[in-house]
């Protein structure tokens, strides 16, 4: 049997760069002139819009989703803290905890979704810099997403999880080793559970059976134990911190530590100093994150993970499973329901939808969002030969759509969408107000083989009483939950922050284990 290899990476807790940006927005409300000093500490990246590329839209203002992540960078840290830490001093830059914090509107639940380390997923262009190679587009090559922040730093990390999720993200917070170890140390330390001794030379795990009381060097070789225990994978150490985060979660609430200003800066020092982000996250943004926890109770924190199965073209590594990973994204993205669909009514006499306009007052973006090269022109130019306006072709927010969509402003706007409909199978129509009024996107997916045949007529004049309709169909499933993004831990075998450290024997489960 071929051996894992022992990567010796560190893993950075990915509660602790939320609990960071919590208890940074606290202290501005307490001790203005220590935070701002802190807060000057804190290590800032711009990242220009135009390298994020075509974004995904907002669904809703209300809502906030921050991309967080740990960095196993060692840069700073001296050959003694490399010893205490057992880092080695590797100085490769990896991100070995990603995740995304979906704050809900009404700020009435928190879900941080995990996506492993070894997903693969496509190779978008992502500049240069200090530091950092770049990368140029490749749609037909993947890279692990661990890889991003050595290859084009936090801008090719933020643009790839927007690109692959299609969940647009707001601000990014990553935060280095060091800065976890010292955290925990001032949270008095977390309780994890082990269902028998746990002794890791990798990692310096040393714990005896049972539940156990450990501090921030104990909890970074914990979070990063992962060769040696069950089934030896990443998915396995994630659903293992997924349980510690759960109790760090509970001991914070429960602890008033949000209201205490001395613990607090004790805190924010420890966690600006090793803390990133982009520049664009304000003080006012801090405290809207700190004050969405305020009231949380264990029950509104939710745990989950990417759903994923193993990379056709190596069972070590992952990819997405779809249709689940999308339908857990949009469920995000769009927090509690998609958009209800609105189509003019059929005629009683035939299947088709009514010509409200004709193809030449149709001005489309056609948009590849399969990743299939060359999908795009081929639609467009087939489109353009029937007499539609086309504004321009280029690359969708994500290369994950299965099926085809027609993404529209208002209900201003239907007529030309249901002329459009009648050139493809399977499309579907999906309204989206920040897109530009008079201008349809036709994000074409993997289903997509060509035009409808063309009929023999390609147009038809608009019917005086052919008005938008603005009568809703039935509307687009999230999947997993279709009433709110809360069930998504029931639905997709995560956990919520009320779960007992206990209950997380299967997460050691494995032949490497006793």
């Amino acid at each position: 049997m071929r051996k894992r290899p022992r990567t010796g990476k560190r893993h950075v807790l990915r509660w602790v760069a939320v609990a960071a940006v919590i208890i940074v927005g606290a202290g501005t409300l307490t001790a203005y002139l220590k935070y701002r000093a802190v807060y000057d500490s804190i290590t800032r990246v711009t990242v220009p819009g135009q390298a994020l590329g075509h974004r995904p839209p907002v669904y809703s203002t209300s809502s906030m989703n921050i991309l967080v992540y740990g960095s196993d960078s060692r840069a700073g840290l001296t050959r003694h803290e490399q010893y205490i830490l057992r880092t080695g001093d590797d100085q490769t830059d990896n991100t070995d905890t990603i995740m995304i914090v979906h704050i809900s509107p009404g700020r009435h639940g928190v879900t941080a979704m995990s996506i492993p380390r070894d997903t693969m997923v496509p190779v978008y262009e992502c500049d240069s810099g200090p530091g950092y190679t770049g990368q140029q587009a490749d749609p037909n090559s993947e890279v692990m997403i661990n890889s991003l922040l050595q290859i084009g730093g936090p801008t090719c990390l933020w643009k790839t999880v927007e690109q692959v999720t299609g969940i647009r993200i707001d601000h990014f917070i990553g935060i280095g080793m060091l800065g976890f170890v010292k955290v925990v140390n001032d949270l008095g330390g977390v309780n994890v559970c082990v269902p028998y001794t746990v002794d890791d030379p990798v990692s310096g795990l040393d714990l005896k059976a049972g539940e156990q009381h450990i501090n921030g060097i104990e909890a970074l070789a914990f979070w990063r134990t992962r060769e040696d225990i069950g089934t030896g994978s990443d998915l396995e150490r994630i659903q293992r911190d997924q349980f510690m985060s759960a109790q760090v979660v509970k001991g914070v609430l429960s602890s008033g530590l949000l209201s205490n200003p001395i613990e607090l800066l004790s805190v924010i020092t420890d966690a600006a100093a090793s803390m990133t982000t982009d520049s664009g996250l304000t003080v006012s943004d801090l405290v809207e994150i700190a004050e969405s926890f305020h009231d949380l109770s264990s029950e509104d924190v939710q745990f989950i993970t990417a759903p994923n199965e193993p990379w056709t073209q190596n069972p070590d590594r992952v990819q997405l499973e779809q249709p689940q990973a999308d339908q857990v994204f949009s469920a995000i993205a769009h927090d509690v329901t998609l958009p209800k669909i609105s189509s003019t009514p059929a005629p009683s006499s035939g299947g088709a939808q009514v010509l409200t306009t004709s193809p030449s007052k149709v001005k489309v973006e056609v948009l590849n969002g399969s990743g299939v090269s060359g999908i795009a022109d081929q639609a467009a130019a087939g489109l353009a030969s029937r007499g539609f306006d086309v504004t321009g072709t280029g690359d969708a927010a994500s290369f994950a759509y299965t099926n085809s969509v027609i993404e529209y402003s208002s209900s201003a706007d239907l007529a030309e969408v249901n002329t459009l409909k009648k050139e493809l199978s399977g499309v579907t129509g999906l309204q989206d107000a920040s897109l530009k009024p008079g201008t349809v996107e036709l994000i074409l997916g993997s289903d997509f083989t060509g035009l409808n045949p063309k009929t023999s007529s390609t147009a038809a004049q608009p019917s005086p009483s052919a008005s938008p309709s603005a009568s809703p169909s039935a509307s687009l499933s999230t999947g997993p939950s279709s009433s709110s993004v809360t069930g998504l831990a029931q639905s997709t075998g995560g956990i919520t922050a009320a779960a007992s450290c206990a209950s997380d024997s299967s997460a050691f489960a494995g032949p490497l284990s006793p």
